[in-house]
């Protein structure tokens, strides 16, 4: 769970995107050589704590520890507290580094809808974090087995489509936490194809190209 080199925004974007509430990992902090950040996920925001290295032991806040194993052992059981909020939140699930990130996570398109009257500056806090795609894709039916264009969102761990890109509401939402695997399918008569499996169905979609095919199993695979 050390980050060596990871920015403040790369901690955040992984956090949001693929952890949890507790979900936290160390870093090196960007503003000075002896001080770590403790990065770590609330319900919908990060938070970063400094940790002062001081050559014999680490201070976080009032407390003194004489290694980093022992101060997070110390605060998995005892709530840290938000300073601005005075939310609480318990170290829980530390975040490995051996994480398969995709190629192509630094490329992912990002989209972020504009409103009448609004400029850059509104749009940056809501802008969504890096893991997430959209796009069309070529869907199986359920029961008639043909195939029909959908728009897909990816956010999270979740994965949602709708009829159009226009559409608000989604035809379905499905979650991640409970797909097992996605693979390239060439079981049908179509090229392009990957599959999402379900406990109680087997999702059957197709990309236009077999980059974007690959681009999507890629970062689908890192969500699981």
């Amino acid at each position: 769970w050390y980050h060596d080199n990871l920015t403040r925004h790369a901690a955040e974007a992984l956090l949001l995107s693929n952890g949890q509430d507790g979900s936290y990992l160390l870093r090196k902090s960007n503003e000075r050589e002896d001080l770590y950040s403790l990065s770590v996920r609330g319900k919908d925001s990060v938070k970063h704590f400094h940790i002062e290295n001081t050559g014999t032991s680490f201070k976080f806040g009032f407390n003194e520890f004489s290694s980093l194993k022992e101060l997070v052992m110390h605060f998995a059981n005892q709530p840290l507290i938000g300073s601005e909020t005075g939310t609480l939140i318990v170290l829980k699930h530390p975040y490995p580094r051996q994480v398969e990130e995709p190629s192509i996570y630094e490329s992912v398109r990002v989209h972020t809808a504009m409103q009448t009257g609004r400029t850059e500056s509104h749009l940056v806090p809501n802008a969504p974090s890096l893991g997430t795609k959209e796009g069309y894709l070529i869907k199986q039916g359920k029961i008639v087995k043909n195939w029909k264009t959908r728009w897909f969102t990816l956010h999270r761990n979740e994965l949602k489509y709708f009829k159009d890109q226009t559409a608000t509401e989604p035809i379905r939402a499905l979650d991640l936490t409970e797909c097992s695997a996605v693979q390239f399918d060439y079981s049908q008569e179509r090229v392009n194809c990957f599959c999402l499996v379900f406990p109680l169905r087997t999702y059957y979609l197709c990309a236009k190209t077999g980059i974007e095919a690959d681009e999507w199993i890629k970062i689908l695979r890192w969500k699981l």
